[in-house]
């Protein structure tokens, strides 16, 4: 064998190497985001001040089980659920919206199956219960140009004890006064932080109820934040871009 032959042979040992290495290496990333984490990006503010746009976050997989929704592109091998576990109130989750089973939405769970929900005068109502709000430090947001928003804040305290901060952008909006939802069974009712910018469960034409099978994951954990500032080709502004202090925080 000539030393031509013996370096193609060498050359194509190599290239099958590194195919089989990039094929174990996609099907690894594909295991993990179908069956354990997966990557999601906050693209707009209905989760304000707890998600803020440009936060990137890891959603568990199996915290709910598997459903088709699991899997990329929700192919239809089978319904309901497996390995299936019940959202707690308070939980952020991503899920399917309903009204197409395409779109992920991230919302926060407020009413669990059989609940009935309510808004009155700005405040919250399960069960014909107000959940109690407290106010507390204003939300200050700051535009790219520089400019500065105050946002009224509440914690607020769901009927197991999760507290979470939410937002009153506007006084008497249209969504502080709502007819009474009755959440049926194997629904959840979801809700955005920025109660008066978040189209959510209390929208029947755009979200509504969601069925238990179109829950994707709960929100984990920030591993990266953006305050879009900078362009991707402006690279020198990308460490005062960085939201430094967001990375590594537990969602609520």
């Amino acid at each position: 064998m000539t030393l031509m032959e013996n370096a193609r042979k060498l050359r194509s040992g190599s290239l099958a190497e590194n195919v089989r290495t990039i094929g174990y290496a996609l099907l690894i990333a594909l295991f993990i985001r179908a069956f354990l984490f997966q990557p999601f990006f906050i693209p707009s503010s209905s989760m304000e001040s707890t998600l803020l746009i440009g936060d990137y976050l890891f959603v568990s997989k199996y915290s709910y089980g598997y459903s088709r929704h699991s899997l990329p592109f929700s192919p239809g091998l089978f319904d309901g659920r497996i390995m299936g576990a019940t959202p707690q109130r308070g939980d952020i989750a991503v899920f399917k919206v309903p009204t197409d089973n395409r779109t992920d939405f991230i919302k926060r769970v407020i009413g669990l199956p059989g609940d009935t929900v309510q808004m009155k005068d700005g405040v919250l109502h399960i069960n014909d219960v107000a959940v109690p709000r407290q106010r507390v430090d204003d939300f200050i947001e700051r535009s790219p140009s520089g400019n500065v928003r105050r946002i009224p804040q509440y914690l607020e305290t769901l009927p197991n004890g999760i507290s979470y901060i939410t937002l009153d952008m506007t006084p008497n909006s249209v969504w502080d006064n709502t007819g009474l939802y009755i959440v049926p069974q194997g629904h959840y009712f979801m809700m955005g932080d920025n109660r008066d910018n978040s189209s959510d469960s209390r929208v029947p034409d755009a979200v509504g109820y969601v069925p238990f099978e179109n829950l994707v994951g709960r929100a984990e954990i920030i591993f990266f934040s953006a305050d879009g500032s900078a362009s991707f080709w402006q690279f020198w502004k990308w460490p005062s871009a960085i939201r430094w202090e967001r990375i590594g925080k537990w969602t609520d």
